[in-house]
């Protein structure tokens, strides 16, 4: 065991579970929670969680907003498939669903066995999947009232306010302008106008406010180690009300870049219509039934926003310091950020191939 597995093996005991901690590791390379997979004697194994308060500022809420959705899912099991919500575990004696020590904020969940998670998508079957499972998910959480969840992450997909947030670090940065930094600010000052597309149409009552996922990208989903079958969508802690929109275009940025997320500078960087093809079949398959046709209007602009936005939130993470998503060496989320820009050019390039694909799909 590492160092720090003493400490880990005491907060994981603290929870409810089935026998003694055999083993813990770290789990997944999340940007924002620090994560661990439990391993129990039992046989069972777990997913403890230090949930980043600088981000998540009421952990409490998020907690909250879990427990809603495992007793929803729990009253609507998807017949014919398998479909799994990892279960909050409550603490042994006290019966509370987290637990704080250190100034820390820790949870444990269930763990989805036999099914493993992908950082870039491999095949249109993949794709498909993926789509499939946000289609799942959207269509478990149609009926839940969007009131009964807390929005945990004021502003949150929130283009605009991405925007202005960005224009006060652009004048506040203390780092050296360089040419990549350059071409950043000028593709997003020609771009400024995007920022407002999904929040108009929900101001006019065309897009509804509705339970969402809120970071539905690739390695959120989880397959079936056999079957290659969505199985789960983790990753829970952005639950809230918002436009399914942004999960829609979360999925499709995320899974129609084959170079992934992290691609090293200078490689290419497109956006895929094979796989946009087959993320679009599986989720309108799943979850068809609880879209308007509005909605489905918005897909080609969801998928440019969110690419865009998420560029914008990490040039803008670069400019202030790296503070928000966590980093391994310096310049690291410029070089995310140019890898979503370079993704909003080729979606834009593809306009109305990808509008083809939506209105094929119809």
């Amino acid at each position: 065991m590492a160092a720090a597995a003493p400490e880990l093996v005491a907060i994981a005991e603290a929870f409810a579970l089935p026998g003694p901690v055999t083993a813990i590791a770290p789990l997944g390379n999340g940007n924002v929670n620090d994560t661990y997979r439990v391993d129990t004697a039992s046989g069972e194994s777990f997913v403890l969680q230090r949930l980043n308060t600088a981000v998540f500022a009421e952990p409490e809420l998020v907690m909250a907003n879990l427990q809603v959705l495992s007793a929803h899912a729990q009253q609507r099991p998807l017949a014919g498939q398998r479909w799994e919500v990892p279960r909050v575990i409550h603490q042994r004696h006290s019966g509370q669903p987290w637990l704080k020590a250190g100034g820390e904020f820790w949870r444990l969940t269930s763990f989805v066995n036999d099914a493993v998670t992908l950082d870039a998508i491999a095949s249109p079957a993949q794709a498909m999947q993926v789509g499939r499972g946000l289609g799942l998910f959207h269509n478990l959480i149609s009926d839940l009232p969007a009131d009964q969840l807390a929005d945990t992450l004021p502003g949150f997909h929130i283009t605009p306010t991405y925007l202005a947030a960005y224009d006060q670090i652009l004048q506040s940065s203390q780092l050296q302008p360089c040419e990549r930094a350059g071409w950043c600010t000028a593709f997003i000052a020609a771009r400024r106008g995007l920022a407002t597309v999904l929040e108009t149409a929900k101001a006019e009552g065309r897009l509804l406010l509705r339970p969402i996922h809120g970071d539905p990208k690739v390695n959120n989903v989880m397959l079936c180690a056999q079957t290659g079958m969505a199985v789960s969508l983790v990753d829970l802690d952005t639950v809230k009300p918002g436009l399914v929109h942004y999960d829609i275009g979360d999925c499709l940025r995320s899974a129609c870049n084959p170079a992934g997320e992290e691609a090293p500078p200078g490689d290419p960087i497109h956006f895929d219509l094979d796989l946009c093809q087959a993320v679009l079949e599986g989720y309108l398959g799943a979850a068809r039934a609880c879209l308007s046709e509005v909605d489905i209007d918005h897909i080609f602009a969801a998928a440019r926003l969110i690419s865009f936005e998420l560029g914008l939130r990490f040039f803008s993470d670069h400019l202030a310091g790296d503070i928000y998503f966590r980093s391994q060496r310096p310049g690291h989320n410029l070089e995310r950020a140019l890898v979503q820009f370079k993704l909003t050019e080729s979606i834009e390039a593809q306009e109305q191939a990808i509008r083809t694909i939506v209105e094929g799909l119809r």
